[in-house]
């Protein structure tokens, strides 16, 4: 996929794969996630976005995860490795609630069945089976086996982070790395067959989503979680002290929204040694993230030109310090190695002249979200009125409210002037701003799936800065016939799609059908 797909107008929709439904306590690459492309293609949709694939970490976030590289375990399906023989079919009972994950009883339940088809495909897989798999190793060479490593020895001396393990091997000691290799083997083949089996399993979906028209928009964050591979493999790119801990970490200054600031607590790049090394870890990074989507939005993207410098020591985010990002410099890098990027900049938040700027001298259309419109005059900035071309609007995102549930607890002044300019008294007010955005000049507009469904504040799937999070999941029953057929023909109205691809059956039909 070449980035001239930033340069149509299309439509999609923003759902992580977790939030599919599905038998086994979250959604994943299975049956559910190719019913969905069905939907979606009956839509008229042609964008797919999810946010990061990458495993979770602290508080099941996708956004501080153990690897920029590797993919969530969670999202392995077993029907596959069902199919293959390498699991048994009542291997796989196990009672979930449908409508939230539980990630605690989660993930010890779905990576020890992960730990029983690795066991059936060590005894049972064919030559070939072993020879794809020796060969997916190679191919990912570059990240998987420090990553497969990392697992290996973060199970090992878990509860402890990485700086805390045993000094040599922290160090990254030679001889300790080798004798670890060898202690370790099992451990390490088992998390290598679980990242073979998330790439194998996600590119066959995202080629039956390209196949239906549909492509996959992804998330990359910005900052990397400290006890990650990446950090501990590489800590000379990172502002470390002696011992791998952090000197400085990342945030946001305080602000309308917070007296104390944001203390995310990411550690922060040491952007002089990236630029001695040509930005290769950051030009692999985007690489692998372009094998996995179409296109990538690179989330705040604001960092790249300055970032919020936080001593580690701080328990707040209020003595911390603007320091100067790479700026153009890392983008003209992996643009010359990698080519043209399709790429999505989440400029949200306090944007300079200087943020702007790079934008527009990299190429990236910025992002406009519809419910922030309201508590302004005419001349707000994420009015549709006022967007251009190079623009992805969104009803809202993950991070926000609902549309229902932001009409609810929105103020008077907003509702009322919601309400004129989307002419709507509230009933249907997220289809009224579905509608907007994809009216809008923007060559994109993207909705959250919970806003074609209509539900309410208790839906939505993150609340910054709380707990509890990520765990949302739809029910099929909740989808009736007429959401695709409204939201095809508000996208074909648009000129967001083919008006040929109506009229529309009530539901995708066909052997997807879960």
């Amino acid at each position: 996929m070449s980035s001239d797909l930033l340069n149509q107008r299309t439509s999609g929709v923003l759902l992580h794969p977790t939030s599919l439904p599905g038998p086994h306590g979250c959604g994943d690459f299975g049956p559910n996630a190719y019913y969905f492309v069905d939907w979606l293609h009956t839509a008229g949709q042609s964008l797919w976005q999810t946010l990061p694939l990458g495993p979770i970490g602290p508080g099941d976030s996708p956004y501080m995860g153990s690897s920029a590289f590797a993919g969530n375990p969670l999202l392995v399906a077993f029907e596959p490795l069902r199919e293959r023989g390498w699991i048994r079919a009542d291997a796989l009972q196990a009672q979930f609630d449908d409508e939230k994950i539980n990630f605690g009883q989660l993930i010890p339940w779905r990576l020890q069945k992960l730990r029983e088809a690795f066991a059936g495909f060590q005894t049972s897989g064919t030559a070939g089976d072993h020879t794809a798999f020796a060969d997916w190793l190679a191919a990912e060479a570059s990240w998987v086996g420090d990553y497969t490593l990392f697992m290996a020895l973060d199970q090992a001396h878990s509860p402890a982070l990485w700086p805390q393990w045993p000094a040599k091997l922290a160090a990254r000691d030679p001889a300790a790395l080798a004798a670890a290799r060898t202690q370790h083997a099992a451990e390490i083949g088992f998390w290598g067959f679980v990242q073979w089996q998330f790439d194998v399993q996600w590119k066959q979906l995202k080629a039956y989503a390209n196949g239906k028209g549909v492509h996959m928009v992804g998330d990359l964050p910005i900052f990397i979680a400290h006890h990650s591979s990446d950090c501990w493999s590489r800590p000379d790119l990172y502002e470390l002290d002696a011992t791998g801990n952090p000197l400085v970490i990342a945030g946001v200054p305080p602000d309308f929204f917070s007296e104390t600031g944001q203390r995310w607590g990411n550690p922060l790049y040491n952007w002089a040694a990236m630029k001695a090394d040509g930005y290769a870890w950051w030009i692999e990074r985007v690489k692998r993230q372009l094998t996995l989507a179409d296109v990538v939005r690179i989330d705040h993207f604001r960092g790249f030109v300055g970032y919020w410098e936080i001593p580690a020591s701080e328990p707040t985010a209020v003595k911390g310090r603007w320091m100067p990002g790479p700026d153009y410099d890392l983008f003209a890098a992996i643009e010359k190695a990698l080519g043209k990027l399709p790429i999505i900049a989440e400029d949200l938040g306090v944007i300079t002249d200087e943020v702007n700027a790079l934008r527009q001298r990299a190429g990236f259309p910025g992002m406009r979200i519809l419910q922030f419109a309201f508590s302004d005059d005419a001349g707000n900035g994420f009015l549709p009125h006022n967007y251009e071309r190079d623009t992805v609007v969104y009803s809202g995102t993950h991070d926000n409210d609902t549309v229902q549930g932001w009409w609810a607890d929105c103020t008077d002044r907003e509702r009322a002037y919601a309400g004129e300019y989307l002419h709507t008294t509230g009933p249907d007010v997220h289809w009224a701003m579905v509608r907007a955005c994809a009216q809008s000049v923007a060559n994109h507009a993207i909705c959250q799936f919970q806003d074609v469904l209509g539900l309410d504040g208790r839906h939505r799937m993150n609340t910054p800065g709380t707990v509890g999070c990520w765990t949302w999941r739809f029910k099929w029953d909740w989808v009736s016939g007429d959401m695709a057929q409204t939201l095809a023909h508000i996208t074909a109205a648009s000129r967001r799609t083919d008006f040929g691809r109506l009229p529309l059956p009530a539901y995708p039909e066909g052997k997807n059908k879960p």
